[in-house]
């Protein structure tokens, strides 16, 4: 995979990762569980660290 692809995953990742963030609060705030959407997170997080490290080690 090229850099400018694995940039725009990551770019387009944290997006996902922010409105997740969003929905866990809305969720705690009405009372409802967030296992789930924590899972999710957790999920995101592995992917983004190895797309990092796959970004460390691309050449274009």
């Amino acid at each position: 995979m090229k850099k400018s692809q694995i940039e725009y995953k990551i770019a387009e990742l944290k997006m996902d990762y922010m409105r997740v963030q969003g929905d866990i609060e809305k969720l705690e705030s009405t009372g409802h569980g967030t296992t789930k959407a924590e899972e999710m997170l957790t999920a995101m997080e592995l992917e983004l660290k190895a797309l990092n490290e796959q970004l460390l080690a691309a050449t274009e």
